[in-house]
């Protein structure tokens, strides 16, 4: 049997009610996500019910894309989204085993691909 341990978040940030500052979505710390670094990403709600969970080569283009984006599989629950968590891993591989395992082990709430729990 394979045992796979979530790691701690690289970054965790969390949307302001009333920012003070110039923000992006809500979100002032958008800066901390690393913009050419790749890995993987988790969208929670107020109630720390996890939402999405995605991977990219670069993660704060790719996040910024699913607030921004038309097609994106979360474009009707932007709103829902009050927590981001990433994880750097530079590791393609290592990004598509642990996407996966989330997603089917804390049954993200949007995710349509690569859901086996259905």
């Amino acid at each position: 049997m394979i045992n796979i341990t979530i790691p701690e978040p690289d970054v965790t940030i969390t949307k302001q009610i009333n920012p003070q500052m110039s923000n992006i979505y809500g979100f002032t710390d958008f800066h901390l996500i690393p913009r050419d670094k790749g890995g993987f990403f988790m969208f929670y709600n107020d109630k720390r019910e996890l939402l999405f969970v995605g991977k990219a080569r670069k993660l704060r283009p790719r996040i910024k894309k699913h607030f921004e984006d038309t097609v994106s599989v979360i474009k009707n629950h932007r709103n829902e989204v009050s927590t981001i968590e990433v994880y750097v891993n530079e590791d393609p591989v290592d990004r598509e085993i642990y996407e996966t395992y989330i997603i089917n082990k804390l049954r993200a709430k949007y995710n349509v691909d690569k859901v086996l729990f259905r």
